[in-house]
């Protein structure tokens, strides 16, 4: 095992700083958090059920953060540091692509 490298940390700062943002913002309902929530017209603000937004940007918070820790873990303890590099941004893009196109899904409007 060799000692962990600035991205192996970091990753693991970033994971622990996702999953708190997740949470924070669901169960603390701190909407305002969201992008483009708090500037909504109120009359578009009804037709989005921000519970079930919430809820899954939680999901996806706790998700990339979880990711990103076990890859800094298994970089530690790997001896090809690089796979933190080849599998960070394909973790981090298409978990917010995915956010983006399910928070605006059918599934998510009242």
């Amino acid at each position: 095992m060799r000692p962990a490298g600035l991205m192996e940390v970091s990753n693991l700062f970033i994971g622990v700083f996702l999953i708190i943002v997740g949470v924070v913002v669901k169960h603390f309902k701190l909407y305002f958090l969201i992008a483009g929530y708090n500037t909504m017209s109120e009359a578009y603000k009804e037709k989005v059920n921000i519970e079930k937004v919430a809820t899954l940007l939680r999901s996806v918070m706790v998700f990339m953060g979880l990711a990103l820790i076990l890859l800094a873990l298994a970089s530690s303890y790997n001896d090809k540091p690089e796979i933190t590099d080849y599998l960070f941004f394909p973790i981090v893009i298409g978990s917010v692509i995915y956010l983006i196109v399910k928070s605006n899904s059918k599934a998510y409007k009242k």
